[in-house]
């Protein structure tokens, strides 16, 4: 089990690594696009498209970092007020939904993914991108997510993290 959170959380830091990455790119990408455009008078063809998937890539692959993290937004006054299994129950749930969540629509944009690879999508920019590759993200970011939340979860029911990271004598 501890093998198992250990590989997960490895993966979830590696998330948030090309996440970083994706947006430092972007910015270096927004960079040139501004001394082509701009200093040079020269025209620019692929570089809005990159920056656009490459934020949106971020976006989702980020996905189970931040989660590892709970860096998402959250709003703790229930848990404030519930004994130490009610918290539990609570932190049980909202995971269950997350990960019910995140696996419709890691599975919905894995069909999307497919059909844009099977019949060869292409952005509508003069760059003609193939739309297969930023939309893999959804599945990929949000596939991962669903390991994080099955870890979250798993981690919770063996007393191995703490609901909202709260101690149990804690209100």
């Amino acid at each position: 089990m501890d093998a198992f959170l250990a590989a997960v959380k490895a993966v979830s830091r590696a998330c948030g690594v090309t996440a970083a990455l994706l947006v430092a790119t972007s910015v270096l990408v927004v960079c040139h696009m501004v001394v082509l455009r701009y200093l040079l008078n020269e025209s620019t063809l692929w570089q809005t498209d990159f920056v656009t998937y490459a934020l949106v890539a971020a976006t989702f692959v980020g996905c189970p970092y931040v989660l590892m993290l709970r860096g998402h937004v959250n709003v703790d006054l229930i848990p404030l007020f519930l004994p130490h299994r009610g918290r539990i129950a609570l932190a049980l749930l909202a995971a269950l939904i997350g990960l019910l969540f995140c696996g419709v629509l890691a599975w919905k944009g894995f069909t999307l993914t497919l059909e844009a690879y099977h019949e060869d999508w292409r952005s509508a920019s003069v760059w003609k991108a193939r739309l297969w590759i930023p939309y893999a993200a959804i599945p990929v970011g949000l596939g991962l997510t669903c390991l994080q939340y099955v870890a979250d979860v798993l981690a919770l029911l063996t007393g191995r993290d703490l609901p909202f990271g709260m101690q149990p004598h804690e209100r």
